[in-house]
């Protein structure tokens, strides 16, 4: 499903907004920044702190959720988080629909972003790739499950939150854990931030230091990169029939080399150095789409559409609909 046109985009802004106001009224839960008493501390792999995050005690009825945010995010305001994305929010959204708080959850799967204050090429680091944060995902989707007393979970991810899920699965064959997946802008085939023109200033350390030979650029940098070929390709997957994708058309700093808010054009060049068109990159096989523009307006710091899309009431609608349909 697609949506186009500047009168399509309205409506369901407008849609989106009125469910957010109607569901308000009735809210029951709000969602918190800690994880219940009763829940298990989970250690960082790579960071060797406990992850952060949010849940609440309780069984759930409904599938319980798990909210992933991208690479420099987190599932809510730290002093530390690079991208703001509304994670919280977003569950909160979910809370004013009828979820209890017990079936919403996020995992901080790179900690508080503290790491990065004076360090911010850290977010190109090992810590930060999809391979290093599987152990603390499948920790957490574990405890989540003996927690609610659920068999599955839906997920719902942006960014590398997206690979991370699909790496999870893939390692473990635990596709049969997850029975919806809304997979929001995943660098599924790669990421532009990783070309090695001279033009890509996401090599620079103070943004990260996403050269090609850095170790998240090392996974995600070309459609090609051993772990992208081999992620692509594997047969423990989840189901596309249980998948929706939601990616931009217009603007996306990490995939298409038109400006994105404050964010200037970077050449469409892979790891390797080879022109390469990653606007498709958050597709994912056979799965159902719902492609949006003008997605740079949720992103008020920046005005990015690929953070925006994360923030969006549109993208939470769309979320909500699908997890929750028959």
């Amino acid at each position: 499903m697609k949506t186009t046109g500047r009168l399509t985009r309205r409506i369901a802004l407008v849609f989106g907004l009125v469910v957010l106001a109607a569901g308000v009224a009735r809210a029951q839960d709000v969602i918190g920044t800690a994880f219940p008493a009763s829940f298990p501390v989970i250690e960082d792999a790579s960071l060797g702190v406990p992850v952060i995050g949010f849940g609440a005690v309780g069984s759930a009825t409904r599938t319980p959720v798990i909210f992933l945010h991208g690479n420099g995010g987190t599932p809510y305001d730290t002093s530390c988080g690079m991208w703001p994305t509304l994670i919280r929010s977003m569950a909160q959204y979910f809370a004013n629909a009828g979820y209890s708080g017990s079936e919403l959850w996020a995992l901080g799967y790179q900690g508080t972003q503290c790491d990065l204050i004076d360090h911010p090429v850290n977010n190109s680091s090992l810590a930060h790739t999809n391979t290093a944060n599987v152990p603390d995902l499948r920790r957490f989707v574990n405890a989540v499950l003996v927690s609610t007393g659920a068999r599955k979970v839906d997920i719902v991810a942006h960014g590398m939150g997206v690979t991370l899920v699909r790496e999870w699965v893939r390692q473990y064959g635990a596709q049969n854990l997850v029975r919806r997946f809304v997979a929001i802008e995943g660098p599924n085939s790669g990421m532009i931030t990783c070309s090695p023109s001279p033009s890509n200033y996401w090599q620079l350390a103070f943004l990260g230091g996403f050269s090609p030979t850095s170790p998240v650029c090392q996974e995600l940098g070309s459609p090609n990169t051993l772990f992208l070929k081999v992620l692509n390709k594997a047969g423990n997957r989840i189901d596309p029939k249980n998948t929706l994708v939601i990616r931009n058309g217009d603007a996306s700093f990490l995939f298409l080399p038109v400006q994105d808010g404050g964010f200037a054009p970077v050449p469409a060049m892979d790891s390797f150095g080879k022109p390469i068109d990653f606007s498709k990159s958050p597709r994912i096989g056979r799965a159902t789409e719902l492609v949006v523009t003008a997605q740079g307006a949720y992103d008020v710091f920046q005005g990015t559409a690929h953070i925006g899309i994360a923030n969006s009431p549109q993208t939470w609608q769309a979320a909500l609909s699908y997890l929750t349909r028959p």
